[in-house]
């Protein structure tokens, strides 16, 4: 059997967005531990260690205060998911030897399938996907398994590394849907949030992680046309799709780096 895992904190995937986390928490001092696959891929000051969550090889003992599972399925359709989302975080799970004391999961705002208008925490899930059904399914199988643990939805998460297809698309003059409402959250803020919910004090069971101005993606390009240069037009159109709203996250006391897309998207051109 593998050696066991004792941490302050401790890591189910440590892909780019877990990686952030971890790096905020290790910042004060917290001994932070992380699963992944290739346990070299993980920074330091995060500890690193091999588990391949879809394998069968066993996982070690897993004991730490904080949990955070942010895990990234190895393929896009529904059976990638499953191995990973509901099976591999399953696994782990199994493997924690004590209930943490605080913990929170990773899903996404894309449960609310085709849902139109205002949306919040209490709005009904409605998946328009097979892979956003297994989102939904996970968050049952870690409710189950970690009494008291958080889930957070995240809008479309954007950086500096994550916009270059929508950057080349204005370039091009493409704007597919330009009525369509989006909802997004920095990923410096989208780490960040996840750790405050992390150390905050009493808890709802679930928070969307999304900035404070839903918007029409028509809007979003002609902004990022205007910082290169680019000259832009949107249609005059009804604008349709959902908007979330952060009210839950907000009434926590969590602050936004990056309120809105303006200053998300300050790395775009100027």
């Amino acid at each position: 059997m593998p050696e066991p895992v004792t941490a302050d904190a401790l890591l189910i995937g440590v892909g780019d967005l877990g990686t952030r986390i971890g790096l905020r928490l290790a910042a004060d001092g917290t001994d932070v531990a992380g699963l992944r696959r290739s346990a070299h891929l993980v920074p330091g000051p995060i500890r690193g260690v091999a588990a391949d969550l879809t394998g069968d090889a066993p996982l070690p003992a897993l004991a730490a205060d904080l949990l955070v599972v942010c895990l990234t399925a190895d393929g896009r359709d529904a059976a990638a998911y499953r191995r990973t989302y509901v099976d591999g975080m399953a696994r782990a799970l199994d493997a924690l030897t004590r209930t943490p004391e605080r913990a929170v999961l990773v899903s996404s705002t894309s449960v609310y399938g085709d849902a139109e208008g205002l949306l919040d925490e209490d709005s009904p899930p409605s998946p328009a996907r097979e892979t956003a059904a297994v989102l939904l399914e996970a968050e049952r199988v870690f409710a189950e398994r970690v009494p008291g643990g958080v889930v957070a939805r995240m809008s479309g998460i954007y950086g500096p590394e994550r916009a270059g297809r929508l950057v080349e698309q204005v370039r091009r003059g493409e704007d597919p849907d330009p009525a369509r409402w989006t909802n997004r959250i920095h990923e410096d803020d989208a780490a960040a949030a996840v750790v405050h919910l992390l150390r905050g004090g009493p808890q709802e069971p679930t928070y969307l992680v999304t900035d404070d101005e839903p918007v029409t993606a028509g809007e979003v390009r002609a902004h990022l046309g205007g910082r290169l240069g680019v000259e832009w037009a949107s249609a005059d159109a009804e604008p349709h799709g959902r908007r979330l709203s952060n009210a839950r996250l907000r009434a926590t006391g969590f602050e936004l780096a990056y309120p809105t897309f303006r200053e998300g998207y300050a790395f775009v051109g100027g």
